[in-house]
């Protein structure tokens, strides 16, 4: 038996450690890693819950609070939290939420931190590949937690089945500049910390807003801190999830998948170094044009 086929073995009867080493497998494209991905089975029962928003609108202790409902239910979670680069070694910068350290030694809770490595939609550029193969590690729900970069995060439209955005009372100008985005994003909105002034006004507003939508986007109030409203928003979840069960918009994810697959393993082949060793060259040549010489590198 191979490397990855014992890893794969393994992680299917929920070992965590192999489960830790695939993921590190898959994320570092070691020999064999492809092997892995087309091996995963066709159908797999776990959804993927993506969680959103600004820095600073409580997505760690949101995401701490949905785990502890879950886990009441009898159901694995596993839990991946994308965090922004390092400048140095393009590792975690944050590493292991602090706030989700009770849950470590949980039998039934995975959680993995993950680089975003440079990726301009706020996830990690495998983070299709390791969310496919947590599916297929006995977990009934995976939930993403992301960076939070704005108007660039529809990127986890094509990721999750149900995707949470988390914004705060004081997110107010913000939602004016990112109205089409938070539509095109939000599954369901959560204002947090809604124990703070202006958070009836902020939720009316998102409220309107959401009804505007050519699709029906609950508004759930929580304060996470104190673990109020998690369990409205994990019904919430539960129904979205269940609507979604045999909907066409499986279809349109699958496709949105391998669109990014496709054109990630495509830019594998760009190196910005060289382009940029090119550029040189050519402008002390006397003959750069920038639509000229992308058009020849696309060649």
């Amino acid at each position: 038996m191979t490397n990855w086929q014992s890893l794969y073995e393994k992680s299917k009867q929920n070992d965590f450690k192999s489960i830790a080493r695939g993921i590190s497998f898959i994320e570092n494209e070691y020999p064999g890693f492809e092997e892995l991905l087309m091996a995963l089975p066709e159908t797999q029962s776990s959804r993927v819950v993506g969680i959103t928003g600004p820095p600073g609108a409580g997505k760690s202790t949101l995401v701490d609070g949905l785990i502890g409902h879950f886990v009441k239910q009898g159901k694995k979670i596993a839990v991946l939290c994308v965090d922004p680069s390092s400048p140095f070694n393009l590792g975690a910068l944050l590493g292991d939420r602090i706030r989700m350290s009770e849950w470590y030694n949980n039998p039934y809770v995975f959680i993995r931190s993950l680089a975003t490595r440079g990726s301009l939609g706020g996830l990690h550029p495998r983070i299709i590949e390791i969310t496919d193969f947590l599916k297929s590690s006995g977990f009934d729900i995976i939930i993403v937690e992301t960076v939070g970069v704005g108007q660039s995060e529809i990127e986890i439209t094509g990721l999750a089945d149900t995707t949470v955005v988390v914004l705060v009372p004081e997110a107010g100008d913000e939602i004016q500049t990112m109205k089409a985005g938070l539509m095109e994003i939000a599954d369901i909105f959560v204002v947090n910390k809604a124990d703070r002034p202006e958070s009836e006004n902020f939720a009316r507003h998102l409220g309107l807003l959401a009804h505007s939508s050519t699709k029906e986007i609950p508004v759930i109030k929580t304060v996470a801190s104190e673990k109020s409203g998690i369990d409205e928003l994990a019904n919430a979840i539960d129904l979205k999830l269940s609507a979604e069960a045999n909907h066409e918009r499986k279809y349109w994810l699958l496709a949105e998948r391998a669109y990014q697959l496709i054109r990630n393993e495509r830019m594998k082949k760009v190196s910005k170094e060289e382009l940029g060793r090119n550029i040189k060259a050519s402008i002390h040549e006397g003959k750069f044009n920038l639509y000229s010489f992308v058009k020849n590198h696309q060649q």
